[in-house]
């Protein structure tokens, strides 16, 4: 019955196939990536596009402020890992510590409001 044709609609070689993909761990199977969906996406879903207006000819200081929003936004911790593949137990213990970073800040943030903690120093920038 197996080599015979007439099986509902579907030939032998695709019911073969197919039985083989479902279970040979290297066939081809669809991949989520993210990464690529970004570009498909346009602002009417919520994604916010970053825009950098170049003032006066002068890209340098553009090429700047847009690095610092991508820094701000956490773009380039995202594309760094997005170079290797990330083991599921290696995204648990990251996604942990992620978490505890933000508990702390909170918890300090928290205690510098009540006066518990002094507030932290300001940032001093040179001036030019």
């Amino acid at each position: 019955m197996r080599g015979q044709a007439g099986g509902g609609g579907v030939s032998p070689g695709q019911a073969r196939r197919g039985a083989f993909r479902a279970h040979n761990p290297f066939a081809l199977r669809p991949v989520h990536r993210p990464e690529r969906l970004h570009t498909r996406i346009g602002p009417e879903e919520g994604l916010v596009i970053v825009q950098i207006f170049v003032r006066d000819n002068n890209v340098d200081q553009a090429l700047k402020a847009l690095k610092k929003k991508m820094q701000r936004e956490g773009t380039f911790r995202e594309m760094k890992r997005h170079v290797h593949f990330e083991k599921p137990s290696e995204k648990r213990a990251r996604q942990a510590a992620e978490a505890v970073r933000r508990a702390r800040k909170l918890a300090r943030k928290r205690m510098q409001r009540e006066g518990l903690l002094p507030p932290s120093k300001p940032v001093v920038r040179p001036t030019r």
